[in-house]
């Protein structure tokens, strides 16, 4: 950073007695202390002997680097898309009993900030370094050709995760992932930025940014992980199962190994998905609208002390409606929504307090360093103005509209529901800021509540504290609480320095001055500058807007003082120029210094690979040749049939009575096409964002033995999502043709897979089901899908 004050003298000086004395720990062969600033650390060289009979030699000492004594275990707990006023603890609506328990033994932070989004908090938060020194100026879907935002962690930002893993401790990640460069998630890799080439020894989750908690595509380490037949299942309690049960293995095995556990669920990122139990509890608690709510949550703030003594409610955005003003319909609607994201926040805060329980039933709770932080950046807005019932309307420009939505409100949030809530709810739980999530210029997408919980660390209980702190520092104060050195070797290549700030100094002292004293924000283009209890910005565009408002170089720039005005409510551009400018001219040098230059505000456009500059492995392609077992392919990973025509052949084994199946899918329940066979009928569904599902089928049975079928689809053209006119054949034989009216022209699904034999996940078509249900019953030999 550009200032970033002086390390803790605590963290000095232990550092320097500990290199000097080695007393942090020992080589296991002679007294030489362990240089821990490369990592792994050098093994000692291998005495030669003499003796013929190994009765008459003496072995080596056993070496093993051990964790320093009394190093603490370390939990980061990071939840998706929650804003400032959404948890209780922070204000907001929601009870989030173990937050609460962790805060009233610890610290809450109400001056912790992200970067307001996924992958980029994510990518600082693990390496301490700014999100774009970390290649990860947006997210892993966008990466574009530009350093800074590349999308591929370089070798010299090695993780936290990896810095513990080589000094002693057991290490695992359950829940969310968002890290890998998306033409790197398949079976041909590279697995280097995978979760297990990252630092852990375990990982039980999801590489992408959002998962169907019903039916979600998970990795064990770099296996797929196939569901369990239960109509119960959610994805949140198998994660917390799988995590609960390692901590607990860990300790069985190794009592004295430290182990390090980043638990990210993909709560409460769309899609809402909670069971209707949790929801009906909520039922009618949001009747009284968001306008009304921020001002309650403002309300219970001031009096915590959350909030200094005369915070007020910033603006709220233009666009968003006044509760008043909206008609019965939408209000019922609306309401909903709310309920099912407050039961899918309380239910992530329940299976969090089993992560914490399983620390404190193998006796180590009071030596455990957890941070709790409540969101990666702000609510999300991006159901836009009326919410969706399928988040994949969204990324492919269709909007969804409030008669439609009525009709399916009491499926909301189960399994047939992929939604999202209305932006104004995201405000709301914004509270008292005016913005959200990707508007990194506001505090409403970069301000989120962290607690902070060690009792054999801190002896403050209950306290608060506002010093400045970013994601960058949480890193730092890891490696400061467990007396570790910043590492200048990993893996063999020397590191670039850790650009965060350990927060140890303020454990005990909420008097402390800020040592974080300047920090950049930028996504998309929106972006702004702290430094020094000032923060200048600018919306460039809201998230629920398709296009930036104006030229980067025409965009309009505010200016707070946040040491007085905590929710941003008092603009002081227009009064004080010269601040302005000396803010802007900061924010310049501190992007130029982190590659956030040039800025790219771009956002659907990033999606396609051919127009982000960025990797594609079917780049050039035309055709793919595949075969039975080939699954789980994400559409980065397999070829683009999109908007232009396809053909697709297979050949296959038709058993004694009658064949069932997929033969090759992609997508989902929410949006996708199938190529497939049912009671024997060979079929091609297309369906277009689960609104309109068109079935093209013969009417004849196939008969044993070999057969080919191939489906040729003829695209309309005149741009992209237009429709076409689809025709099957059977061994050469035209057996049905169609049309298909609308297409989806910029994605299918953010998890269901290509798949061949088989429907992973949700399926295409409800009538052939999905995993082991639709497994074909025959032998697919070989499957042709070519674009003309």
């Amino acid at each position: 950073m550009r200032t970033r004050g002086t390390r803790s003298l605590f963290g000095w000086a232990v550092t320097a007695t500990m290199l000097l004395t080695g007393s942090w720990a020992q080589a296991q062969f002679g007294e030489a202390p362990l240089n821990r600033t490369v990592l792994p650390v050098p093994e000692p060289a291998r005495p030669f002997y003499t003796e013929l009979d190994v009765r008459n030699a003496t072995p080596p000492p056993h070496f093993e680097v051990k964790a320093p004594d009394g190093a603490p275990n370390v939990v980061i707990i990071l939840i998706d898309d929650v804003g400032f006023g959404a948890s209780e603890t922070f204000g907001g609506p929601v009870p989030m009993p173990t937050l609460d328990r962790l805060a009233d033994g610890g610290l809450r932070y109400n001056n912790f900030h992200t970067t307001a989004l996924c992958s980029p908090t994510r990518m600082a938060l693990k390496t301490g370094r700014n999100h774009h020194s970390a290649e990860t100026g947006s997210i892993m879907e966008s990466s574009t050709a530009f350093p800074g935002n590349t999308g591929r962690l370089p070798n010299s930002v090695a993780p936290l995760a990896e810095m513990l893993r080589l000094n002693g401790y057991s290490t695992g990640a359950f829940g969310k992932w968002h890290e890998t460069a998306p033409w790197e998630g398949s079976v041909s890799g590279p697995f280097d930025r995978w979760p297990t080439h990252q630092g852990f020894d375990e990982f039980y989750g999801f590489i992408g940014g959002e998962t169907n908690q019903w039916a979600p595509f998970l990795y064990h380490g770099v296996a797929q992980v196939e569901l369990p037949d239960d109509p119960k299942y959610h994805f949140l309690t198998d994660m917390t199962d799988k995590a609960v049960a390692w901590i607990k293995y860990q300790q069985a095995l190794t009592p004295d190994k430290p182990f390090f556990v980043y638990f990210a669920p993909g709560a409460t990122h769309a899609p809402h998905h909670v069971p209707q139990e949790r929801i009906a509890r909520w039922q009618g608690r949001f009747d009284q609208g968001w306008d009304t709510l921020r001002e309650e949550t403002l309300a219970r703030q001031l009096e915590s002390g959350v909030v200094p003594v005369g915070t007020v409610l910033a603006g709220k955005p233009e666009a968003i409606k006044d509760w008043a003003a909206l008609s019965a319909d939408e209000r019922r609607l609306f309401a909903r929504q709310a309920e099912v994201f407050a039961a899918y926040l309380e239910m992530t805060d329940y299976e969090i307090g089993r992560v914490i329980q399983a620390v404190e039933d193998v006796g180590d709770l009071d030596n455990t360093l957890v941070f709790y932080i409540v969101g990666d950046n702000g609510s999300s807005a991006e159901g836009g103005m009326n919410g969706l019932f399928n988040e994949m309307t969204y990324f492919n420009g269709v909007a969804e509209q409030v008669p439609d939505l009525l009709k399916v409100l009491d499926k909301w949030g189960g399994p047939e529901t992929y939604p999202h809530m209305a932006a104004g709810w995201a405000v709301a739980f914004d509270a008292p800021f005016e913005w959200t999530k990707q508007v990194a210029s506001s505090f409403g997408g970069t301000r989120n509540g962290m607690v902070v919980h060690w009792p054999k660390g801190i002896e403050s209980k209950g306290e608060l504290r506002s010093q400045f702190h970013h994601v960058v520092d949480v890193a730092p104060t890891v490696l400061e609480a467990a007396r570790l050195p910043e590492p200048t070797i990993v893996n063999g290549t020397p590191q670039a320095p850790i650009e965060g700030v350990s927060m140890a100094y303020t454990f005990d002292d909420a008097a402390a001055k800020d040592r974080h004293l300047t920090q950049y924000f930028e996504i998309f283009g929106n972006r702004a500058i702290y430094h020094d209890g000032w923060l200048a910005g600018t919306v460039h565009r809201a998230p629920w807007e398709r296009e930036p408002r104006r030229p980067l170089a025409e965009d309009i720039w505010e200016l707070y003082d946040v040491r007085s005005d905590f929710s941003l409510a008092n603009d002081l551009a227009a009064g004080n120029p010269a601040k302005l400018a000396e803010m802007q001219a900061i924010f310049m040098e501190e992007a130029a210094k982190y590659h956030v230059l040039p800025l790219d505000d771009r956002v659907f456009e990033r999606l396609i690979p051919e127009i982000a500059g960025r990797p594609d492995l079917m780049a050039g392609r035309t055709s793919l040749v595949l075969a039975e077992g080939m699954t789980g392919m994400t559409e980065n990973v397999f070829l683009d049939v999109k908007n232009k025509s396809t053909s697709i052949t297979a050949e296959i084994e038709v058993p004694q009575g009658r064949a069932n199946g997929a033969i090759l899918v992609q997508g989902g329940r929410f949006g996708g096409w199938a190529l497939y066979v049912k009671d024997g009928v060979p079929a091609y569904d297309y369906n277009f964002l689960g609104l309109q599902r068109t079935t093209i089928a013969s009417t004849t049975r196939l008969a044993p033995g070999k057969a080919t079928i191939r489906f040729e689809f003829a695209y309309d053209g005149g741009g992209p999502g237009k429709g076409g006119t689809g025709t099957l054949y059977v061994n050469d034989q035209k057996v049905a043709a169609g049309r298909i009216e609308r297409t989806q022209p910029i994605m299918f699904s953010a998890d269901d897979t290509a798949d061949v034999g088989i429907d992973l996940g949700t399926p295409v078509v409800e009538a052939i089901g999905s995993e082991t249900r639709s497994r074909f019953t025959g032998e697919i030999s070989k499957v042709l899908i070519e674009v003309k």
